[in-house]
């Protein structure tokens, strides 16, 4: 017996001493275990770095919210009394459909078990997370058995649909691990997803069987390392005239798609950029197909916008004769014709007058004088053909079509070749900024919140020289001259106190198949590439509308001016740029002319530059339009209603407009086909009408009266004509 309990002690030593020296059993690691039991903690949440824009107002940042976790197994419960798990499911399911955005059925069926899986709880997805405090309370005062509340962390977009596609969105995405994080999807939170990601902290401390903290047990905290915040170029201000102009127009207009781009010509800075159709980040509501940022990730056919390179280049290289003489209308390239936009010209004209119209075959004039070899090295040098390197992944780079003398021809005046948004802003940089050329960009800077070091610091960056400093003045001018001038086609995009200088553009689209262009009035890509004020610009604006539904009266430019004059004129007021001395519209207010005679009135008015219009023999004025008080510009019509037989004017050239106002005094049985302006009427300019002589007035739109569309079976190399330019 001695020796046997001495055996089993010197046994029960050894293992003490075993256990003492390794710390091991079984291949438990006791050490490990026990501070596994006896230590615990928590993790300190990192917020996602901010997105703000150049004033540090907040475009994205992390928000407190809450996520939904309803816990739906029976073994949660250990007093009946008191259950710790979803008992009624069909009674919580309705009381949950009043707060989330899930349908009843849809939540008895996420609370209903896989009764061949042993779940213990379930969450609700996007329905259940990002919930507010408010919604919280409201839901935690139901007293559902099994549901939970869980704080989290949601990114937040305050400023609802904002630069979307710029700015994109970031969501909580959970692996299958349980573990979550917000991962960027889009835009600036997804290519700065990295540096936009903090790193979570954690905090550690050992506690007794009541988790109570031990006494002299310290506590080890690892702080939370945020992510970077990301300050834009962007102008919050800016940004929200550009949007809100966009959506008054898109909602007007109903077009396929628009695009706005704002700049600061002095640096490349980008002070708004945006697009339709849009998205809201915080609910993804209207992101139906298109992810990419159309300013950098999509091409376009420039149309007339281009003619403002072209020029630029022939007069840098000493080829651009304004006050010379060429022959519009048409140009022969071989087996193809180039027209103009009205088909027959305006007859011999000089290339300043050409260039105010718009006309497409001054610019195929201008390219034989100066030749493809010099005209290309400019379009290389304003950047065409290749990535602006702005600080956004997926940019473009367009194509500068060659290939056939018809190319070269129709690049010119731009159409064929393609190019970016953001390189016309790039290119117009060096005509707003004489002559010197800035990239692009929308970072301003990155700053670590955590130690206030400035990661990224970015500079304006000139990217050549492409033109003169005289040149560039010289150019814009010439602008100008398309606002201002007689001739001038773009007097629409005028504004009250600074002078705008710009070319407008009108391009056609290719079919959805691919395979030619689409045609017709609602058919065309409308723009205006300009800038402000002409002195010395302090902002370049790039404006397009796709496809918008017009009425019959209205054109191309109509969309595309609502919204350049809206944000050019409030984003100069807003950067406190002085207004400049323009020449003002003249404008006559018009007096109350019924009781009077015609002959007076009719005299006064022509000295005022208005056309009067007499509906009946004359003498005394029984009825006008306008009324009194209208103010009316020089060459408006004013209707004087007399009595007696009615002698017919000519109708050429009125607008709808104007006809049924005529139709309305007059009282005449005018029937009307058509819309845009009078082509033909089929009593001539003389003949005393009356009531039982029928009228036939035909309209047509400026391009059924100018342009014949293409025939179905175009030769492949044949020229789709462009459309007027307003």
């Amino acid at each position: 017996m001695f020796i046997f309990f001495g055996g089993l002690f010197l046994l029960l030593f050894w293992r003490f001493v075993s256990i003492q020296a390794t710390g091991v059993v079984n291949g438990h690691e006791l050490e490990t275990e026990a501070l596994a039991k006896y230590q615990t903690g928590y993790v300190l949440s990192a917020d996602r770095g901010k997105i703000l824009d150049r004033n540090a107002n907040v475009i994205a940042e992390d928000t407190l919210s809450y996520r939904l976790v309803a816990v739906i197994s029976e073994k949660a419960t250990e007093n009946p009394k008191k259950p710790r798990h979803v008992v009624d499911k069909a009674e919580a399911a309705r009381l949950l459909a009043q707060y989330i955005p899930m349908d009843e059925e849809k939540i008895l069926d996420r609370l209903t078990p896989d009764p061949n899986k042993d779940t213990y709880q379930v969450e609700f997805g996007l329905a259940g997370r990002g919930i507010s405090h408010e919604t919280k309370k409201q839901i935690e005062a139901l007293e559902i058995p099994g549901i939970i509340l869980f704080s989290d962390k949601k990114r937040y977009y305050p400023n609802g649909a904002f630069a979307s596609h710029l700015i994109g969105f970031a969501v909580r995405e959970t692996d299958k691990d349980g573990n979550s994080e917000v991962v960027g999807k889009m835009g600036l939170e997804s290519i700065y997803n990295k540096q936009l990601t903090g790193t979570d902290g954690k905090l550690t401390y050992q506690r007794d069987a009541k988790n109570y903290l031990l006494p002299n047990s310290d506590k080890v905290v690892q702080e939370a390392q945020d992510g970077n915040d990301i300050y834009l170029t962007i102008d919050k201000t800016i940004q929200n005239f550009l949007d809100d102009a966009m959506s008054r127009v898109n909602t007007k207009y109903d077009p396929q798609s628009m695009i706005g781009v704002i700049a600061n010509p002095k640096t490349g800075e980008i002070l708004a950029m945006s697009q339709r159709p849009t998205f809201n980040p915080d609910t993804r509501e209207g992101l139906d197909g298109n992810w990419l940022n159309d300013v950098i990730e999509n091409t376009i056919e420039p149309g007339s916008t281009m003619k403002t390179f072209t020029v630029a280049a022939a007069i840098d290289s000493n080829n651009w004769h304004p006050n010379d003489y060429y022959k519009s209308g048409s140009y022969k390239v071989y087996g193809d014709t180039i027209r103009d936009h009205n088909t027959y010209g305006w007859g011999t004209i000089k290339y300043l007058e050409g260039f105010q119209r718009s006309s497409n075959t001054a610019m195929t004039n201008l390219l034989d004088i100066m030749g493809w070899d010099t005209f290309e090295d400019y379009l290389v040098d304003f950047g065409f053909g290749q990535k602006t390197g702005i600080d956004l992944p997926g940019e473009a780079s367009g194509v500068i079509n060659s290939r056939y003398p018809l190319e070269k021809y129709t690049t010119a005046f731009g159409q064929g070749s393609t190019v970016t948004p953001i390189q016309l802003i790039q290119g117009l940089t060096a005509i707003a900024n004489d002559g010197k050329m800035m990239q692009p960009y929308v970072i301003d800077k990155i700053v670590n919140p955590n130690t206030g070091e400035i990661v990224v610091d970015s500079k304006p960056t000139e990217k050549g020289q492409p033109i003169k400093s005289d040149t560039a003045k010289a150019v814009r001018e010439l602008l100008a001259s398309t606002v201002y001038g007689e001739a001038g086609n773009a007097k629409r995009f005028q504004i009250e106190g600074y002078e705008v200088a710009g070319k407008t553009g009108t391009a056609q689209m290719p079919k959805s198949n691919g395979k030619g262009y689409d045609w017709g009035k609602n058919e065309f890509l409308y723009s205006f590439l300009g800038m402000a004020p002409v002195d010395d610009p302090q902002i370049i604006v790039y404006i397009a509308v796709a496809k918008p539904k017009l009425a019959a009266t209205e054109v191309g430019s109509d969309p595309v001016s609502q919204v350049f004059n809206s944000v050019a004129l409030n984003s100069l007021k807003y950067l406190n740029i002085n207004p400049t001395d323009v020449a003002e519209v003249q404008t006559k207010a018009i007096t109350n002319m019924e009781g009077q005679q015609t002959d007076k009135v009719v005299t006064e008015l022509q000295s005022d530059g208005l056309q009067p219009i007499i509906i009946g023999e004359g003498g005394q004025i029984v009825e006008q339009f306008p009324k009194e008080g209208a103010s009316l510009t020089k060459g408006s019509i004013v209707f004087l209603k007399t009595e007696g037989a009615i002698t017919l004017p000519s109708f050429e050239n009125w607008s709808l407009r104007n006809l049924l106002v005529y139709k309305t005094l007059s009282k005449l049985p005018i029937e009307i086909f058509g819309d845009g302006f009078v082509e033909s009427q089929s009593m001539s300019q003389g003949t005393v009408a009356n009531d039982q002589s029928p009228i036939v007035v035909k309209l047509m739109t400026p391009e059924e009266k100018h342009l014949t569309p293409p025939p179905e079976n175009m030769e492949e190399g044949e020229l789709e004509e462009e459309l007027p330019q307003d």
